[in-house]
């Protein structure tokens, strides 16, 4: 690694259930505006939980160009593809003279497991009466199911069609590790730059927890069921946090050398440094592992634990997940300043890292650290100096970003206002 080799964030794009862009994204965000709201599909069935944070007026043949790739894109690789379109206009990267090879893709991602409702009309064929014949499946799927569905499904897709479009021909990756993708995936096209194998990187995550076919395989047993009040399911580090509520969304970022930003006069957002990583296999510890993450970013950074200004934590909602989080930063970060923003918008999957980093970003820009929703009540098993109420605007210029995800990979990253 060239030490010399700075790497620094010059554009971004979002698509969420705040809004789409970044400006749209940001004012929602001081607005504390809430995204969760009832979703009339799941209300009028008998699904256990009927609420959700679903994106608003996105329409991706706005960004998707050619519109025939539309055909050989899931809603996630949309949304990823629309994100990047976004972030790049952000960065004014097309007038740039990068050179193809000098540009690459890397995205966080996940499973994507297709529309509940392309599987329809082989589902019935398989029926014999009046029962699901598995016999049947092999034989009928080549006639019953989109020719190209696996193309349109593939997780990798995302940074293979972003990187097409946007002439990128040097590296290109896909990070699949569940919700911590996303902040993995920038630190490896962060480490592009560094190892001088790229001047400029498209980053981002993209994920959905909404689609039926993923919500059927994972189950809704850790979800909270405030059906009666979705508004206030969503509230990480609160003693009466009841799970988790599941939205949809991607980010994307743009990352550059320093000198390269520079030399070409891009608006310098916010400088990046290197993550720190662990892993709590199951049954271990995962305070401990997210210790482990933060004491790594702090160090790779080179700065000390008093100098972060807050944290956007990951803030699942969750009873276990919240306990160990915020166990870690009090004992890494002491009384440091907290934030959750899955409170206004859910939990995003594989998007959410990359769309709470852009609320990082923004509020080290803005010197504006959101305030947690629905934060009424501390709980005494979560140690944390949560945010809420005020936003906090005297924050000092280092911030922190957590995320982990449910199979217990942990990332931290500091990132540091310009």
């Amino acid at each position: 690694m060239d030490p010399s080799r700075q790497v620094v964030i010059t554009g971004l794009g979002v698509v969420s259930p705040l809004g789409i862009g970044r400006e749209t994204f940001w004012e929602s965000l001081r607005a504390s505006k809430n995204g969760v709201v009832k979703i009339p599909t799941y209300a009028d069935s008998e699904m256990p939980v009927d609420f959700g944070a679903p994106l608003q007026d996105f329409d991706p043949k706005q960004y998707v160009k050619p519109r025939k790739a539309l055909k050989v894109m899931c809603r996630e690789i949309q949304t990823a593809f629309s994100a990047a379109a976004l972030a790049t206009d952000d960065a004014k990267l097309h007038d740039a003279d990068t050179p193809p090879e000098r540009k690459g893709a890397v995205f966080g991602s996940q499973m994507l497991y297709g529309d509940v409702f392309e599987y329809a009309d082989l589902f019935r064929e398989c029926i014999e009466d009046g029962e699901f014949t598995y016999d049947k499946f092999g034989p009928s799927f080549p006639n019953r199911m989109y020719p190209l569905w696996m193309l349109k499904n593939l997780p990798n897709m995302a940074a293979c069609h972003i990187a097409i479009a946007q002439d990128a021909k040097g590296p290109n990756n896909t990070i699949l590790l569940g919700e911590a993708s996303s902040l993995l995936a920038v630190d490896e096209a962060a480490s592009a730059i560094r190892r001088n194998a790229a001047d400029v990187m498209i980053v981002g995550g993209t994920g959905t927890r909404l689609e039926l076919t993923g919500w059927i395989f994972r189950g809704a047993w850790n979800m909270s069921r405030r059906n009666d009040d979705p508004s206030v399911a969503c509230r990480p580090f609160d003693r009466d946090r009841d799970g988790i509520v599941n939205g949809e969304g991607a980010g994307s970022l743009i990352l550059e050398s320093r000198e390269h930003a520079v030399r070409r006069g891009a608006p310098i957002l916010a400088s990046l440094h290197e993550a720190g990583n662990s892993f709590a296999p199951h049954g271990q510890d995962l305070s401990e592992a997210v210790q482990r993450s933060i004491q790594a970013a702090l160090r790779s950074a080179g700065v000390e634990a008093s100098d972060i200004g807050h944290v956007n934590a990951h803030g699942i909602s969750t009873v276990l997940g919240d306990r160990a989080e915020s166990q870690a930063i009090r004992e890494t970060l002491g009384d440091v300043p907290v934030t959750a923003l899955k409170s206004q918008f859910g939990h995003l999957g594989a998007g959410s890292g990359a769309v709470e980093l852009i609320g990082t970003v923004l509020a080290l820009q803005n010197s504006f650290v959101p305030p947690t929703l629905n934060y009424e009540n501390p709980d005494p098993r979560c140690p944390v100096n949560v945010i809420h109420g005020q936003p906090l605007t005297d924050a000092k210029p280092f911030a922190l970003k957590l995320s982990q995800s449910q199979t217990g990979q942990t990332v931290a990253m500091v990132v540091g206002a310009e």
